[in-house]
């Protein structure tokens, strides 16, 4: 069902950075400063005139869901804005994922969709005649648009997506955000990533094998002190106590490895840039967010609007200005 992209977004689907090339992300983060331009300096845009974008969300969000919703706007677009779609009417007697997309495609030109159930994004795509759908986050599988903007605040402070060193920590078992960073960063030559997690939250051996056959070197550590001292990002995630079937379970690894000012003087180097896809809940102390070093709540989220704005219009044909 993936289709690639091959320079070529005009009415792709885009579920998984498994379809990208580099010179795909590179037509990509091209774009977004355009887009950036325009959103930082209020620019008038008719990039998206005439378009109408369903954002579906079955899960709560916040940032992707708002950050979907203004780049849209930003760009002369309007949206269809769907939370918490169980308290339709059709999906409440029972109506079908595919049933509900093939409603809703008749209403707008590109469907946003957020789900709890990993391959919904998938399911939707195959729904979908007409228009194509963006994964938003399909439970503990991909969630491509947020490794493009992390790969983008990457790319913006250290102006390369290879030969980079970088830590990522936290809950790697269900974490879809770790997942399509580590597919996006395979692609480049020469990166090395140290997975720091709790025991039971480490990648499955599954994931990790089909990630080690993409060419990227992965190094399983267990304590912070095992962390590269010329670490070029540091990605700490959440432990998803959604994800988890009791909540013994989820206290017995929550915030077992935690961000805090005396963490990043030991080990962070000069270069080193702190990322989080947020919310974070206890595992960056806020002591942090003022070192310059953090981007979580500065570049980060920024960006995920820039190149949300430049995916919408690559989908809809409206990459010229």
């Amino acid at each position: 069902m993936l289709e690639n992209i091959n320079g070529d977004f005009k009415n792709k689907d885009i579920l998984s950075l498994d379809q990208f090339s580099t010179e795909d992300i590179g037509i990509i983060f091209r774009l977004t400063r355009k887009m950036k331009d325009i959103a930082v300096n209020a620019r008038p845009s008719k990039f998206l005139e005439g378009k109408i974008v369903a954002l579906i969300f079955y899960e709560p969000s916040t940032r992707t869901f708002s950050s979907f919703s203004a780049a849209v706007k930003r760009l002369g677009g309007q949206t269809i804005e769907v939370l918490d779609p169980q308290h339709f009417s059709s999906v409440s007697k029972g109506e079908t994922l595919a049933d509900t997309i093939r409603v809703l495609e008749a209403y707008c030109d590109c469907i946003v969709l957020r789900h709890p159930q990993k391959g919904a994004a998938e399911t939707a795509a195959r729904a979908a005649f007409f228009l194509p759908v963006i994964n938003a986050g399909d439970g503990t599988g991909d969630h491509p648009t947020q490794a493009l903007l992390d790969m983008c605040t990457i790319h913006e402070k250290h102006e390369r997506l290879d030969n980079l060193t970088g830590v990522i920590a936290g809950d790697l078992l269900n974490g879809r955000t770790v997942h399509s960073l580590i597919k996006g960063l395979s692609l480049y030559k020469n990166n090395t990533l140290y997975l720091l997690s709790p025991g039971e939250l480490k990648l499955s051996r599954q994931d990790y094998t089909n990630f080690r056959e993409k060419g990227i070197n992965l190094i399983k550590i267990e304590s912070v002190k095992d962390m590269p001292g010329n670490a070029d990002f540091w990605y700490w995630t959440r432990v998803q106590k959604e994800r988890f079937e009791s909540f013994k379970s989820y206290e017995k690894v929550k915030n077992k490895f935690i961000v805090t000012k005396e963490l990043v003087k030991k080990y962070a180097g000069n270069k080193t840039i702190i990322m989080h896809p947020l919310p974070r809940v206890g595992e960056i102390d806020i002591e942090v967010d003022s070192d310059p070093r953090a981007v979580y709540l500065r570049s980060q989220i920024h960006n995920g609007m820039y190149v949300r704005m430049a995916l919408v219009s690559l989908v809809l044909g409206k990459n010229e200005s």
